[in-house]
């Protein structure tokens, strides 16, 4: 059985783990940095770049340089999240046939899913890299705000990518767990604050002792 990945697939910079001996180790991608900027652009010769490559090209391919697109995963063409960025983005944010939320790039229109699968490929292959061997499998993290249709839209993504989603977990429920809060006794309520480059988030965790096992719920989340 091969191993199982850790994404975080952030809306700014994305980055990818593996547990060693027990603990998760942060993976460096080819450029040898530990995170990957989530920008992916498409080239007038048709090649796709993600990344700090995609990054390194914006001011001069500023309509073809997506970034961000994780705000509009799973979300609907009118939601107003998407309206403001149609004000703030350079690239073109399109009506679907389903109503979604696309883009378009060189004339063609994409779900947002498959813009956050190239991103989603570079983790996997940076795993792959390191590892020497083949990923199938995958955990990615999602905000604790995300409904079920950008959390579907997720998982499609991972699909998309080769990745066989095996769970999709809250963000603070990942910090918790990786601070090792599912090995304090007894009942807790903490406060997981998660400054990122797209959103500033604060969840309320509860995590209970059930039989000797850990159960984490998100009490409240806002940002």
């Amino acid at each position: 059985m091969g191993k199982i990945i850790g994404i975080d697939l952030g809306t700014t910079n994305s980055c990818v783990s593996v547990l060693e001996g027990g603990k998760p180790k942060v993976i460096e991608n080819s450029e040898g940095g530990r995170t990957t900027p989530s920008i992916v652009a498409y080239t007038d010769d048709g090649e796709i770049l993600v990344g700090q490559s995609a990054k390194r090209q914006a001011v001069t391919n500023p309509t073809d340089t997506l970034y961000a697109v994780k705000r509009l995963i799973g979300r609907r063409f009118e939601d107003d999240v998407v309206q403001k960025d149609i004000k703030m983005v350079p690239y073109k944010i399109v009506k679907a046939d389903n109503g979604d939320a696309w883009v378009e790039v060189k004339g063609d229109k994409k779900a947002a899913p498959q813009i956050s699968a190239e991103v989603l490929k570079k983790m996997k292959k940076t795993a792959e890299d390191y590892l020497g061997e083949d990923v199938t499998e995958a955990v990615i993290t999602v905000p604790a705000y995300f409904n079920d249709s950008q959390r579907q839209a997720t998982k499609d993504a991972g699909k998309i990518a080769g990745l066989d989603v095996k769970r999709i977990i809250n963000e603070p429920t990942a910090a918790a767990l990786a601070y090792g809060m599912d090995k304090t006794p007894g009942d807790s309520v903490i406060a997981v604050y998660d400054l990122g480059g797209g959103t500033f988030d604060i969840s309320i965790i509860e995590i209970a002792d059930v039989d000797g096992e850990h159960q984490f719920e998100v009490l409240s989340t806002n940002g």
